[in-house]
């Protein structure tokens, strides 16, 4: 599911050798991360070594895009200005269906309605050309 495009002047993530195709997979709608070839573990933040078997040898795969909230916080006080007509707004680690923690923004949810184990499912926010962030919402 695509979202709507953010047109706030927020700091954005830099794509780099080991995340690019993390972003590339995002734009087409699709949550994508590393699978080690030797032990097939899914790793996530992307790296060049997998930290259960130490092999080079990895895979870009596609993920579920579901999961669901294991842990959270609102955010009372901007970290960064550009975050101050935001506030309040939630942080959430979701536990993915593959067994990773991802953190992001959950979207369309009061904040007092957020709960451990709330099930959710990845949607994408294009923010330009080369950016779409992965947030998400309440499965359906």
């Amino acid at each position: 599911m695509r979202d709507e495009v953010i047109t706030q002047d927020l700091p954005l993530p830099l794509p780099s050798v080991d995340n690019e195709a993390f972003y590339r997979a995002a734009q087409r709608g699709e949550l994508c991360f590393q699978r080690c070839s030797e032990c097939r573990r899914w790793r996530h933040y992307p790296r060049p070594v997998c930290p259960e078997c130490a092999s080079t040898r990895f895979a870009w795969e596609r993920a579920s895009g579901r999961g669901e909230v294991y842990t959270w916080t609102i955010v009372h006080g901007p970290t960064l200005p550009a975050f101050r007509d935001r506030l309040p707004y939630n942080v959430i680690d979701v536990l993915t269906d593959e067994g990773l923690h991802f953190q992001s923004e959950l979207l369309d949810c009061p904040l007092d309605e957020i709960e451990a184990g709330m099930r959710v499912e990845a949607v994408f926010v294009p923010v330009n050309d080369e950016i779409t962030l992965v947030k998400f919402r309440r499965a359906r």
